[in-house]
């Protein structure tokens, strides 16, 4: 009686153990991320605002606390890749939105090339998003 005990215990204890393991906290991927345009225009000029809003494609919510480390703006569209100019971050408005101040020295489309870290991902996330200044 007490070895039937034993054997039921021990079985009862393998199913929760393989239980326990098939549940497995999953996270989202690096590709489940990206970076949209609030405006898909601006006026050329000096001190420019660019702003984007960072978002989980799953979810449709934007995401905070990104570290954007590498920010580039030129007019690759227009076949001028040599045509950059300088991106210098600015304090986010609202969570889940990033925002960069620039001079579009033309009227014409711009590239705006992102890459950034996100909290509990591994990875980087990187996009290229086009703005096109106005006259």
């Amino acid at each position: 009686m007490k070895m039937l005990n034993t054997t039921r215990a021990v079985q009862a204890a393998l199913i929760v153990a393989a239980i326990g393991c098939a549940s497995t906290r999953a996270f989202a991927d690096i590709n489940d991320y990206r970076f949209e345009l609030v405006d898909q225009a601006v006026k050329a000029g000096p001190d420019k605002v660019i702003t984007v809003r960072l978002m989980n494609k799953k979810t449709g919510k934007a995401v905070p606390g990104a570290v954007i480390f590498a920010t580039r703006l030129d007019m690759a569209p227009d076949a001028m890749k040599e045509m950059v100019t300088k991106v210098t971050p600015v304090p986010e408005a609202e969570p889940g939105t990033y925002r960069f101040q620039a001079t579009f020295g033309m009227a014409g489309r711009w590239q705006l090339t992102l890459g950034a870290k996100i909290q509990g991902e591994s990875g980087t996330l990187e996009n290229k998003l086009v703005i096109t200044a106005q006259p």
